[in-house]
């Protein structure tokens, strides 16, 4: 008998306004839709994240051997947030006031669901570098995953993080921008994005939950803007480009108290596998880590 084609296994819980979890089936997989527009948004989110990662880089589920993806929506009470906690995926519905429901954005979930990811690989170690390497990663493919869904190429994509979080009363676009780190939002209550967008600004801050585990998703702008420039001096679409060498870095036996420079290493020695030493290719990889300030010179 041939081997069955891969597909996703999801299910999707009501949290129903409580902590626990996971809380009711409401979806499982290759059900119809429940008409709760926050429990359809993230069984096809789960799907869009699980597709990238299958059909761009052959990978079964997070931990490449077909996983489960489970999740549980309308968590807690004006929840404003989504996050994955090491086994499944939360989403809070918002406040209201300053954020809508966490479902709506597909590149969120992309880039929660890649946490997962991170852990099944490299498992870097969530603080100052490695931390906002981690978060940066979790963007990269979160980016994908919604470029992959609209068959978008690199130059198309408006490059921005939870683009529709925001309720009418804040003044920004989206949570963060990769494209250019620290325009992402500047707002009277929520403050001004804080990402730098080269190693000239990097924050170097206190290693505690206070300081954001030395500002992890404040330094996650310089890998990022190297992203996108990778991205779109190598051109097309980004899975095919950009992300393939992301993904080979990724996977490539990283530390897990690796830096910006090592992975940016682990990069370049991805192009030259792929595409030889003196490539387009690693020539927009390279000259990506340098214009962030992660590399000097040829690196």
């Amino acid at each position: 008998m041939p081997e069955a084609e891969p597909s996703p296994r999801r299910s999707i819980h009501d949290a129903a306004g409580g902590t626990a979890l996971p809380g009711r089936l409401v979806r499982a997989e290759g059900a119809d839709p429940t008409g709760d527009p926050s429990a359809d948004e993230a069984y096809d989110g789960l799907g869009a994240t699980w597709e990238l990662y299958a059909r761009a880089f052959g990978r079964d589920s997070l931990d490449g051997a077909g996983m489960e993806l489970v999740a549980s929506v309308h968590y807690g009470q004006d929840f404003a947030n989504a996050y994955w906690n090491g086994e499944q995926m939360v989403f809070g519905d918002g406040d209201g006031v300053y954020f809508t429901s966490f479902t709506g954005a597909v590149d969120v979930i992309g880039h929660e669901l890649t946490h997962g990811v991170v852990q099944h690989t490299a498992g870097l170690i969530y603080l100052a570098q490695p931390g906002a390497l981690h978060e940066s990663i979790a963007d990269c493919f979160g980016a994908m995953t919604a470029q992959h869904l609209r068959g978008q190429r690199a130059e198309e994509a408006d490059w921005l993080i939870g683009a529709g979080l925001f309720t009418d009363a804040v003044q920004g676009v989206a949570l963060r921008s990769m494209k250019a780190p620290g325009t992402a939002y500047d707002d009277p209550v929520l403050g001004k994005d804080p990402q730098p967008n080269s190693m000239a600004h990097y924050a170097d801050l206190p290693h505690d939950a206070e300081n954001d585990n030395g500002g992890v998703h404040i330094n996650s702008g310089n890998p990022n803007r190297a992203f996108y420039l990778a991205a779109t001096g190598i051109g097309g679409r980004t899975e095919e480009g950009a992300g393939l060498l992301w993904y080979d870095a990724l996977t490539s036996g990283l530390p897990r108290d690796a830096d910006f420079a090592t992975f940016a290493a682990a990069t370049l020695a991805a192009a030259e596998a792929r595409h030889g030493a003196d490539s387009a290719e690693r020539a927009a990889v390279a000259e990506a880590w340098r214009t962030v300030g992660v590399l000097e010179g040829e690196g």
